[in-house]
């Protein structure tokens, strides 16, 4: 993925408080979908899974998308696992690499 921003911590910082935030929010224990970097997936790629799958809004899935590029991976939903899976699923189907993190 290439991009630039100079706003990446800012950024960080942002996708940190989110998770805690989400993470309070759902039933039984809360799991983490880390999506990592790869070489061949577009930016605008994983953009639009994380809004056609995850359902994020276009800016926040581009946010993650530059994190993923930049830090080498990226929480990008905090759920139970048992909502995380179909989503794991559908974003390797579409060629990312996710994994659930407990």
């Amino acid at each position: 993925m290439h991009a630039h921003s100079p706003d990446v911590e800012e950024l960080v910082e942002e996708e940190i408080d989110l998770d805690e935030e989400l993470a309070d929010i759902g039933v039984g224990d809360p799991a983490r979908l880390v999506v990592f970097n790869d070489d061949h997936n577009s930016f605008d790629w994983v953009i639009q899974c994380f809004v056609d799958i995850l359902e994020h809004s276009s800016d926040q899935a581009e946010q993650l998308a530059l994190i993923i590029h930049l830090k080498g991976k990226a929480t990008v939903k905090t759920a139970p696992k048992s909502v995380l899976k179909p989503k794991k699923d559908a974003l390797v189907d579409r060629g990312l690499s996710a994994v659930i993190e407990e």
